[in-house]
């Protein structure tokens, strides 16, 4: 292992995580992880890194931290507090949170950073499961274009789309506009779905054609087997599409921008989520469509 690449401190080994550390692993970085579930650590060790009884272990001495956990809450308990990041990674150590969260958020936990000497950076992720295991993520970053030269090659080992989109906050705002067009993408999708299987059409012929026109879209190519095999294991689970639909929505409002479709979908989202399919992959929003065409599911 090259001492040359930066020791990386990795916290949150959920179904994007831990992909994500083990590609990092597999380009030769030497990666120390905490997550809550010892069998999530124990996948880590396994694949080569290091696993840590807690956060403040993990950042010990670390070059470069990056966390990938579910929501703001999750990331302010991670970074702040007595056993958090702020107070236990070395002053001049650089903090890149790839989770999905507020662009407040983010502009608050940089601003926080700066005063222990820290560098943050914010950035969030599209690509879903598929595209972490196969480190073709699209990355969206919000920072100082320094930092982000520096975090380049560890991006290029997790995705292939690497962006600097602005300051502080910019890689989130970017995020949330993304979770926007796939939701309402998908949403699209289901309801062609259902309006083909009901029109008696060979419905794998027709997402093959309209794949391959101007209908056709990563979303699709991405989840056509989730409607053709009724195969919700979640990728992205529509709880945290939820999360991210309210995050768009309430940034919209604050600047002034009207999503009248996205408004809908993110109630149709909300919805499946109340009728207890939270845990299932965001495809699933097909069986929100079924139910409201007289379905018993």
């Amino acid at each position: 292992m090259s001492n040359n690449l930066p020791k990386v401190a990795w916290i949150g080994l959920g179904i994007m995580g831990s992909p994500m550390s083990e590609n990092l692993i597999k380009a030769g970085y030497d990666v120390t992880g905490f997550t809550p579930g010892r069998d999530k650590r124990d996948r880590l060790a396994a694949a080569g890194g290091t696993a840590a009884g807690s956060v403040a272990e993990a950042v010990a001495g670390a070059d470069v931290i990056i966390t990938m956990v579910p929501a703001s809450p999750q990331v302010e308990a991670v970074a702040y507090g007595p056993d958090g990041i702020l107070e236990n990674a070395r002053s001049g150590a650089l903090l890149i949170d790839m989770s999905s969260i507020t662009p407040q958020t983010s502009v608050d936990l940089a601003k926080a950073a700066k005063d222990k000497g820290i560098r943050v950076l914010d950035a969030p992720v599209s690509g879903g499961e598929a595209g972490a295991v196969e480190a073709v993520l699209s990355i969206m970053v919000g920072g100082e274009q320094t930092d982000f030269d520096t975090a380049r090659p560890l991006f290029e080992a997790l995705g292939r789309t690497v962006v600097l989109c602005g300051p502080h906050g910019s890689g989130q705002t970017v995020k949330a506009a993304n979770q926007l067009i796939v939701a309402v993408n998908i949403q699209a999708c289901a309801e062609a779905v259902v309006f083909l299987e009901r029109s008696g059409v060979d419905l794998k012929a027709a997402l093959d054609v309209l794949n391959g026109g101007l209908a056709g879209s990563t979303v699709l190519t991405r989840k056509k087997d989730n409607f053709l095999q009724r195969d919700f294991k979640p990728g992205f689970r529509i709880d945290l599409h939820h999360k991210d639909m309210g995050i768009v929505t309430d940034a919209a409002r604050t600047v002034g921008a009207a999503l009248p479709v996205g408004a809908v979908v993110a109630q149709l989202v909300g919805s499946l989520r109340a009728q207890g399919d939270g845990g299932l992959d965001h495809s699933a929003l097909l069986r929100a469509v079924e139910r409201l065409s007289g379905a018993q599911l």
